[in-house]
């Protein structure tokens, strides 16, 4: 891959990764209106709130893919070309610099974990008051659901914030050139795979195929 291309590959990776996240976020917010708040749905997630928080979201993924893909292409590279994995990965790249990058790294790395800590504790915090309201619903219909409105978000946010923290958060001692591959491939490729099975779970007509076909 060209010099230009591998910085294109890590932008748009970036950028999508970051945008679905905050979309997930979003996605939490709504949830917790639709459950905690049903009567203000209308007023609090009408379609011009609803393409503000969307516009956010990209806005936010496109902005932190600058910072990083800017932060990382700006460090003279002197040690090889060749990017120990199957696409152009940040932490791969910067084994290639020649330079102390210490610096540059922390406050990336600072703003980006600040970001998405947030992001992690407001979907927390709105799925506590979620249970709390489904667990106190009167009707055991409308408490299911309830959860099968939730449980497929949970599961999508769950695999999407789980395979990233073990690619990113693994120790160092037990890191590997094949171990890394496979841990990629695991938070890359996985958690977009699984998102439409998950989402369409709830589809009558595709549970229905799914028990013929079994």
């Amino acid at each position: 891959i060209s010099y230009q291309g591998c910085a294109a590959q890590v932008f748009f990776f970036l950028f999508f990764v970051s945008a679905e996240y905050f979309l997930l976020t979003v996605m939490a917010y709504d949830r917790y209106v639709a459950i905690c708040k049903p009567l203000h749905y209308g007023s609090l997630l009408g379609s011009r709130a609803c393409a503000q928080m969307a516009a956010a979201a990209w806005g936010s993924g496109f902005l932190n893919a600058v910072l990083h893909t800017t932060n990382t292409f700006s460090l003279p590279l002197c040690r090889g070309n060749a990017v120990d994995q199957f696409f152009c990965e940040i932490p791969q790249i910067l084994k290639h610099s020649c330079s102390n990058t210490y610096l540059r790294e922390v406050w990336a790395l600072v703003f980006s974990v600040s970001l998405g800590c947030g992001c992690f504790v407001f979907i927390v915090v709105s799925y506590v008051q979620v249970f709390k309201a489904v667990l106190r619903m009167p009707s055991e219909q409308g408490r299911h659901k309830a959860f099968s409105t939730c449980l497929p978000h949970l599961a999508v946010v769950s695999l999407f914030v789980s395979t990233g923290m073990f690619a990113y958060l693994k120790p160092p001692s037990i890191s590997s050139p094949s171990l890394d591959l496979v841990v990629t491939l695991l938070y890359s490729v996985l958690p977009p795979a699984l998102n439409t099975i998950i989402y369409s779970m709830r589809n009558q007509e595709l549970k229905v195929a799914v028990r013929k076909l079994f």
